[in-house]
């Protein structure tokens, strides 16, 4: 008697105990809270230069103009930067970095005779002509040949407007929503909408620059592009087939790079130019010197007898750059590490009946990366007294289940509230709910040292 009623206690106590564990770990739980802080580097604040036209004088005569910082997108100084406006054969950067992305460089294209019928600037292809794709894209960029260029989109995507497809979505793709492409050459062309309204060929100064910039920092084909670009001159042959075979046709072609800009300045990297009556002189070109490389987009530069406004204008706005702009590394801005503790997790399972769950985060560069390390540094190009700003937003409590790889929070660095580097706070370990057999187990461990 006594035995059984040593053993009922003993039950009883269980069972309080698993009461009372319920009671504390399956009540609603209280709202999350989310914390921020920022920290900067530097001195100072300025006006950040997209935000409306840049207060600097600097006399410019191109209707439109952007001077990027190609490294971060940043822009760092504007004239009516998202203006829409045509851009005659600044087209031809895309139309490159399209063939060199999606085209192999050894292959034969042939020409048609819709290519051959372009207007000049022109290499004067005939109809079934062939021509390596290598060789098209210098008559492209060195001698801004038009008909070359509905040669390469028709090599690539099978016909201008299915390419025309390809360049619209590469400008969605990298930003570049007031970017509309109708043919691949950059000649003045509209189309109607599927609502009825007229769309023409057409860019913004801003989107210019974000599609050169990508040309020559992001692309996984930059190098070859900026080893096209650059070259001075360059001399090839056209082809015809014979017997399964490409054989030289005996005309030979010699192309001479019309980018003056590269011989203008030190560190000029890159360019390309554009004319059209409805556009005018064009120009997007970069320059890089130590860890800066900047982009200037100008649009409606100019017209007859203007041609050389466009490179006063790169000029200008590359000094002004020089001038003015240093190089920052991101992680030279620092936070109070320890703002990134373990988050507690209500609700959760622990190793101990009385601990408290408690989920580690890791940073990541990327949210759907596997990789935990922010593995690559990054920088801004700052002018005297402009600062980076830290924002740090992380959850401070969770609520169980929570698994590992959920994003709990980022942080973000900021120049004039832009974000220009973003970590994301993620969790790293799973933390299961707490269930009816996890009390079990844990009462029943808690009770088996009497």
């Amino acid at each position: 008697m006594k035995a059984a009623m040593k053993h009922f206690k003993k039950l009883i106590s269980i069972l309080t105990a698993m009461v009372f564990i319920l009671s504390v770990f399956l009540t609603p739980l209280p709202t999350r809270a989310v914390s921020g802080t920022t920290a900067s580097a530097g001195s100072g604040h300025i006006q950040n230069a997209a935000a409306a036209d840049s207060g600097e004088d600097i006399k410019l005569y191109a209707g439109a103009a952007v001077l990027m910082d190609a490294g971060s997108g940043r822009i760092l100084y504007q004239k009516n930067s998202d203006k829409i406006l045509p851009m005659a054969s600044t087209t031809k950067i895309m139309t490159c970095i399209l063939a060199l992305e999606y085209g192999n460089l050894a292959d034969y294209a042939q020409t048609s005779s819709y290519a051959s019928s372009m207007p000049k600037v022109k290499l004067y292809a005939k109809p079934g002509e062939f021509f390596q794709l290598k060789d098209l894209l210098h008559s492209l960029m060195l001698e801004s040949h038009n008909d070359t260029a509905v040669i390469i989109a028709e090599h690539i995507a099978g016909s201008t407007e299915s390419f025309a497809n390809l360049m619209n979505q590469k400008a969605r793709d990298l930003g570049c929503f007031d970017t509309y492409f109708i043919t691949p050459n950059g000649l003045d062309a509209t189309v109607s909408a599927a609502d009825g309204s007229a769309k023409s060929h057409s860019t913004t100064a801003a989107d210019l620059a974000r599609i050169m910039s990508y040309c020559i920092m992001d692309s996984p084909q930059k190098d070859a592009f900026l080893e096209i670009t650059r070259t001075a001159s360059y001399s090839f042959n056209s082809y015809k087939e014979e017997n399964g075979s490409f054989v030289p046709s005996g005309r030979s072609f010699h192309c001479s790079n019309h980018n003056a800009f590269l011989t203008m300045m030190d560190g000029a990297l890159s360019g390309k130019t554009g004319f059209t009556g409805n556009a005018g002189y064009c120009y997007v070109g970069a320059l890089r010197q130590d860890e800066r490389t900047f982009v200037v987009a100008l649009l409606a530069c100019g017209w007859p007898n203007n041609k050389s406004y466009k490179w006063s204008d790169t000029k200008a706005l590359m000094r002004y750059g020089l001038d003015q702009f240093e190089y920052h590394l991101i992680d030279e801005v620092s936070y109070d590490p320890a703002l990134l503790k373990p988050i507690p997790v209500s609700g959760g399972q622990t190793d101990q009946l009385d601990g408290h769950a408690f989920v580690p985060v890791e940073l990541r560069r990327n949210p759907s990366s596997g990789q935990d390390a922010i593995d690559s540094q990054t920088g801004l190009l700052l002018k005297k007294g402009e600062t980076i700003q830290v924002d740090l937003q992380m959850e401070q409590e969770l609520s169980a289940p929570v698994y590992a790889g959920t994003e709990v929070g980022r942080i973000r660095y900021l120049v004039d509230d832009t974000p220009y580097r973003v970590e994301y706070i993620m969790t790293a370990k799973d933390i299961p709910a707490i269930d009816y057999p996890w009390c079990i187990r844990q009462v029943l461990q808690r009770f088996s040292i009497y």
